[in-house]
């Protein structure tokens, strides 16, 4: 067998969210989160990525129902019920992690109570005592778009500071109720996509205000102090964890040699690695106090807010990787649909179902320019292809495409690695069929399990291992020797 280049100990998983797996929205005690509230929406009469509620009246119409009753992420796949059988099946493939999150109001219904509902965490202990079971690390996203929904009605999400004390709270319960049985965690997950989706990202309703950019600035102001104070909270809980924060990557190409291009691809790049270098550096980065300046946003800090962010930076960095972006210095440059929000097509790449545009290379490029300018440990703790999948008459499904992309994929990793870069692991994208975050389907799939459900909740939730199943557990048998 060919010498593996990953190292000794290297994290192989797969991830989720609670959100878009759990289902049992309305039991054990769970109040209603933010995602909760999202419709499914057809391809062919959807506009935009349809994950944000926009405005009050939207959500109340949501809440009363006026909108349908087609809302896919609560009933996920069923994991509240059928954990067992889901992680008896990752064990099979041999995964040494699981990333999952943890749905904030399933500990805290409306979020700003005093004590966390026992119900809820009940239930994730016994979750990671199955893990455990079968020498899985747990690795937990604590806010996974997950907000609960009375924050947003009650506060407007984080725009109001006191949701750092909710959040605190929050993360202290679950350091202290899973100590034993968690050493890896992260705070929020992809940051920054409050900047572009703010009430996912946020909790933000954007008719409350008055400002959109001063106010989602100012939100994530309050989100990295909030991730700061949960730093120094699990360091104190359980000084052997780790603690990591957690980016949509989003690796920037100049469209063409132009200088104007070059530099597009520079400030697209800055404004990415913007919420990272605050999280591991510790401090704003010169390029957004000149961005603030000139567009007259004023961050309102409190006394000790720098003094924090500095003294309680991240353990490592993790980041999600689906695709790379292009930049061009013409702002009348016309985008194209389907790479995440729009961008501009790169003429040297294919596209998966859903136009986004699939770059191995580029998955090593950010390693190598991420390891460069942060020196911490980083974690691919999303990466894989939404498809369509076909289940064949004798039961089996061939997702060969699948295998392809992520192949491609983790060689570049082992490259990166060869090159210098630490990396502690690579968890897969929804391990098993889920919902789709950006849009509600099912029918996007990602897992290496196949789950018997359609976009309208119909099917037998019967699990089926892909051709990916045996391919995956071929690669971390050898720990990422075999690729075939």
């Amino acid at each position: 067998m060919t010498k593996s280049r990953f190292p000794k100990g290297f994290l192989w998983g797969g991830a989720t969210a609670a959100n878009q797996v759990e289902g049992a929205f309305d039991q054990g005690g769970k109040g209603l989160s933010i995602f909760d509230m999202v419709t499914f929406v057809p391809k062919e009469e959807r506009k935009q990525i349809e994950m944000d509620v926009k405005s009050e009246a939207e959500l109340e119409a949501l809440l009363a129902g006026e909108k349908g009753d087609n809302f896919p992420k609560r009933r996920g796949v069923d994991f509240y019920h059928r954990y067992k059988e889901d992680i008896a099946l990752f064990a099979e493939m041999g995964f040494k992690t699981y990333r999952m999150s943890i749905s904030w109001p399933r500990i805290f219904p409306n979020g700003d109570e005093l004590e966390p509902n026992e119900e809820g965490l009940a239930f994730y202990d016994r979750v990671f005592d199955e893990l455990l079971k079968y020498n899985i690390e747990p690795l937990v996203t604590i806010s996974h778009y997950e907000m609960p929904l009375h924050l947003v009605r009650e506060y407007n999400g984080w725009e109001d500071r006191r949701v750092i004390e909710f959040f605190v709270r929050y993360s202290k319960v679950l350091f202290d109720r899973y100590k034993e049985k968690v050493k890896y965690w992260l705070t929020f997950n992809e940051i920054n996509v409050s900047s572009l989706a703010p009430y996912i990202g946020s909790g933000m309703l954007v008719d409350r205000l008055a400002n959109q950019e001063q106010s989602i600035y100012q939100a994530l102001h309050h989100q990295f102090v909030a991730s700061a104070l949960a730093v120094k909270a699990c360091h104190d809980s359980i000084p052997d964890a780790q603690i990591g924060c957690m980016l949509a990557r989003m690796e920037a190409y100049p469209e063409t040699c132009h200088p104007d291009d070059v530099l597009a691809a520079l400030e697209a790049d800055q404004r990415n690695l913007f919420f990272t270098d605050v999280q591991v550096r510790g401090q704003y980065p010169t390029s957004m106090l000149r961005y603030f300046a000139k567009n007259g946003i004023e961050i309102k800090k409190l006394p000790g807010d720098e003094e924090l962010l500095a003294a309680h930076p991240v353990d490592f960095l993790s980041f999600s990787y689906y695709m790379s972006m292009v930049a061009s210095g013409n702002p009348d440059k016309a985008k194209d649909k389907g790479n995440f929000f729009s961008g501009i097509k790169n003429p040297y790449l294919e596209a998966s179902d859903w136009g986004w545009q699939i770059d191995p290379k580029g998955l090593q490029t950010t390693l190598r320019k991420m390891y460069d300018r942060y020196q911490v440990p980083l974690f691919i703790v999303e990466n894989g292809l939404g498809a369509y999948d076909k289940v064949e008459s004798d039961g089996s499904i061939q997702d060969d495409y699948r295998i392809a992309y992520l192949s491609a994929h983790i060689d570049q990793v082992g490259a990166a690695i060869e090159s210098g870069v630490e990396v502690l692991g690579f968890t897969s994208w929804g391990c098993i069929d889920l919902i789709s975050a950006s849009t509600s389907e099912m029918s996007k799939r990602y897992g290496f399990i196949y789950v018997d459900q359609d976009d309208y909740g119909n099917g037998t939730l019967e699990r089926k291992r892909k051709a990916s199943f045996h391919w995956y557990k071929k690669v971390i048998e050898s720990n990422g020797a075999d690729l075939t």
